[in-house]
């Protein structure tokens, strides 16, 4: 497919509009800022003053308190409602971050892509990027969930900077959630005390008590509480498949977008009763008799300790069962959705021919001789093709199998992409698209990475930073400016290519789409990693 002309590309209007007018409109530009900037915005707890952005017509809210810090006796407990405040909260800086271990970068993920602030269990706030000139505009709004395996992430991570695309007509919201040990621990004494039943599971409810407080307060910003969506990437994009089936998020949002985040693998949800056990056995590991014990310890132990990997809980309230289990019952909060991955999700160096073919009986079990012939690994060139192509191939039929079992009871659209653009990187062009390389490019924040894009890229980035908003204004992400993104229909199996030829692409070759789906359907595939 032909790429279509950027079409940002327009004459200079300075000579064209008349000086008198050039002049005026010059002049009353400073007051398209002066939305909660010069004047405070009035929420339900308090009064708030924001700052400019860059674009002097986007107004910037930053530590916007929405639940009461979750520490002392409200440590692993559902968030709480943020306490009113007097006079006006200057929301000019960032709050700290959730509790988390620093990371300065790991590659292929460099600095942009982390934390920038210090960390505190006093850290459920969020940020706003409005282009709204007045309460009434009533612009629709994207809440983003940050990523981080639910260890780490913020909301000032400079990828996630919304101004670019509040520039395109929307209101774009992050938050910080609790993670790690603060924001996954269940256990006996937890589930004993909560009216609920339940433990675990707190980064979820931290994000409903988010979306609880847009729906709340966005429309004093210029938003639309009715036109909410709600996306995330990685952790962020599982999170958002969770609260497409939790009961709890009915009526928050309006749409839905996951990047590299749904499929048919995942993340285990062990049972409630399961989840207690490995936090029975984390207390012990800490010396603590009872969770008065674990609450007394300072955050910095808990967060220096060995601690696993904590599991999501089927808790009964905030996730009642498997995600595949409630889309077949037609129970989930019905709504469009995008869904994609990326071209090179899986970051592991190339295996040599020998070391593939050693993996491969553990991973597919009786399927192995089969998979080999599909995926060819008798020489160490083979093998890396083999082992790149079989986990492309693997994405897709995951997401087309998600896409299916959702569509069974689902009245409302499914998009599916695949983004192949390899940001530009010199130094390491064995990452190609990884994981989150399409973050720049939905934010249309390229500015915020030193790379050496080509123009090329400022159009991808154009292309998929409006195909995004158009979905948040409409459900839908097609304009007639932009390549054609088909919904997606079980029998032709259309996927987008995003990237340098946007397209129809299919999900896989006949016979490497069977195996898949076979796969995914077998006890090895129930237990397949997440890449």
């Amino acid at each position: 497919m032909t790429r279509k002309k950027c079409p940002l590309r327009r004459s200079n209007l300075s000579c064209r509009v008349p000086v008198v007018l050039f002049a005026l409109i010059l002049l009353a530009a400073p007051l398209y800022a002066q939305f909660g900037v010069h004047k405070p915005i009035r929420t339900k707890a308090g009064q708030i003053l924001g700052v400019a952005g860059s674009d002097k017509q986007i107004s910037i809210f930053k530590g916007i308190p929405f639940a009461a810090p979750p520490i002392g006796g409200l440590r692993w407990k559902a968030p709480q409602p943020a306490s009113p405040w007097k006079g006006v909260l200057h929301a000019d800086h960032f709050s700290k971050n959730c509790m988390q271990k620093p990371v300065h970068e790991f590659l292929p993920w460099t600095k942009e892509f982390m934390l920038v602030n210090d960390v505190s269990e006093d850290c459920l706030y969020l940020n706003i990027w409005t282009p709204a000139k007045t309460s009434e505009d009533h612009l629709p709004v994207y809440v983003y969930v940050y990523g981080g395996a639910f260890t780490s992430g913020a909301g000032d991570v400079s990828i996630y900077d919304g101004e670019n695309l509040a520039k395109k007509g929307i209101i774009v919201v992050n938050f910080n959630y609790r993670v790690g040990v603060f924001g996954f621990l269940a256990h006996p004494e937890l589930t004993a005390e909560s009216p609920h039943h339940s433990s675990g599971d707190y980064a979820f409810l931290d994000q409903i008590a988010a979306l609880q407080w847009v729906k709340g307060n966005i429309a004093a910003f210029g938003g639309d509480p009715d036109r909410v969506t709600v996306g995330g990437q990685s952790a962020g994009a599982i999170s958002v498949g969770l609260l497409l089936v939790s009961p709890l998020a009915k009526g928050l949002f309006r749409g839905a977008i996951t990047e590299s985040g749904s499929g048919v693998s995942g993340f285990p949800t062990p049972s409630l009763a399961d989840a207690e056990k490995q936090g029975v056995e984390y207390a012990k590991s800490m010396g603590a008799k009872s969770i008065a014990d674990l609450r007394a310890l300072p955050a910095e132990k808990l967060l220096n300790s060995p601690t696993p990997q904590f599991p999501i809980a089927v808790d009964d309230w905030f996730l009642t069962g498997g995600i595949m289990q409630i889309y077949a019952e037609g129970k989930q909060n019905d709504v469009p959705t995008i869904d994609g991955w990326n071209a090179d999700e899986n970051t592991a160096p190339p295996l040599s021919a020998e070391d593939f073919r050693k993996q491969v009986p553990g991973r597919y079990g009786p399927m192995a001789e089969e998979f080999l012939k599909l995926y060819p690994a008798d020489t160490d060139q083979q093998a890396q093709v083999a082992q790149k192509q079989s986990a492309r191939d693997r994405a897709r039929v995951s997401a087309y199998l998600w896409a299916q079992g959702r569509g069974e009871t689902a009245k409302t659209p499914a998009y599916l992409y695949f983004f192949t653009r390899a940001i530009p990187w010199p130094q390491h062009p064995e990452y190609g698209a990884f994981h989150s390389a399409d973050l720049p490019y939905f934010f249309d924040n390229l500015n915020r990475l030193d790379r050496p894009y080509e123009q090329v890229d400022h159009e991808i980035a154009h292309e998929m930073s409006s195909y995004l908003a158009n979905f948040v204004k409409t459900g839908n992400p097609n304009s007639d400016r932009l390549p054609g993104w088909a919904e997606f229909q079980p029998s032709s199996k259309p996927i987008m290519e995003l990237g340098e030829s946007p397209g129809p692409i299919p999900t896989a070759e006949p016979a490497k789409a069977d195996f898949w789906t076979r796969y995914f359907a077998s006890a090895e595939g129930k237990r397949a990693p997440f890449f």
